[in-house]
């Protein structure tokens, strides 16, 4: 099979020719049509992950997948050769990845059934994303009226975080350069833009003197968003910042770690059947383009990167 694979640290990813997996006891073969590019990817292929995973090269990138179940390993049960599932690669050390015409993924976590009306195409960019998403809100579970900062908006996460807020009937602040950025996100939903690039505090304060009832903390400087969330609010980031990091401030924090459970999943590919939640796709490239994709992805983009892979 062909695959985007590292072949060891500091060494360039690249096609390869590799042997299609085969599936052991609880593990499911799918047969990838559709991935997409997330933070993770770039770690993983810039040595990143070096000294807390374990790497089995060649480590194959990528973790998002939609595509067709090939055949199934001893012991599993809840999918058959045949059917159109997607989600994300999980494992306890770095190998097998979704950048690939094959891919082995557990039974047990990051494996879902796709819906009737959901396109292939989005699926393969849903699961990662839209975990870290649902995640982060969840973790600060705004009620109705209440105003939600999400920093770092215009990504993946942050795109399916504006919609999920407003889902809840939040008020979301993103941040978001004048432009095409904020365009995007109002589009999602965002009721005002800041502009990151000059000073998001004073932006906030203007619009909420008392601060606001929430934070998210996807990108940029957490600690500054954290002192923007009023005495007694809650605050949630996907960098590594939870309650440890924030103890003088009288916050609940969060330090969110993505788990793409199948009830997870079939509730974000529920909502993007129905229309309600939208995967923006900035552009779509081949599985051979896959190293330009990583070095566009490092550039930002709105929204999501796709990988076509058949």
């Amino acid at each position: 099979m062909r695959a985007v694979a590292i072949t060891d640290f500091g060494v360039a990813p690249k096609l390869l020719e590799l042997p299609v997996p085969k599936p052991g006891p609880g593990e499911v073969l799918v047969r990838v049509e559709h991935a997409s590019l997330n933070g993770f990817d770039l770690t993983v292929a810039s040595g990143g992950a070096k000294d807390y995973m374990e790497h089995r090269f060649p480590v194959v990138l990528g973790r998002d997948f939609a595509g067709t179940v090939e055949e199934v390993g001893t012991g599993v049960t809840s999918v058959a050769p045949g059917d159109e599932v997607f989600g994300v690669m999980t494992g306890k050390y770095l190998g097998p990845g979704t950048f690939a015409e094959f891919t082995l993924v557990p039974e047990a976590m990051g494996l879902a059934k796709i819906p009737v009306g959901l396109d292939h195409s989005v699926a393969g960019a849903l699961g990662l994303a839209g975990t870290a998403a649902y995640t982060a809100v969840d973790a600060v579970a705004p009620s109705s009226g209440e105003t939600v900062l999400i920093g770092g908006a215009t990504g993946g996460v942050g795109a399916n975080a504006i919609q999920l807020a407003v889902a809840r009937d939040a008020e979301v602040i993103a941040t978001a350069k004048p432009g095409s950025e904020t365009d995007f996100v109002q589009s999602l939903g965002a009721k005002h833009a800041v502009d990151y690039t000059a000073g998001t505090a004073d932006q906030v304060r203007a619009l909420k003197a008392d601060g606001v009832h929430a934070a998210i903390h996807l990108a940029g400087d957490g600690f500054e968003l954290a002192d923007l969330v009023a005495a007694g609010g809650r605050f949630s980031s996907s960098l590594g910042i939870g309650a440890d990091q924030l103890a003088e401030r009288n916050l609940q924090a969060t330090a969110i770690v993505a788990q793409p459970t199948k009830e997870v999943l079939d509730r974000l590919a529920a909502e993007a059947a129905a229309g309600r939640l939208q995967v923006p796709i900035h552009h779509s490239y081949k599985l051979e383009e896959v190293p330009q994709a990583l070095e566009d992805f490092a550039q930002g983009s709105l929204g999501k990167l796709a990988v076509a892979i058949s």
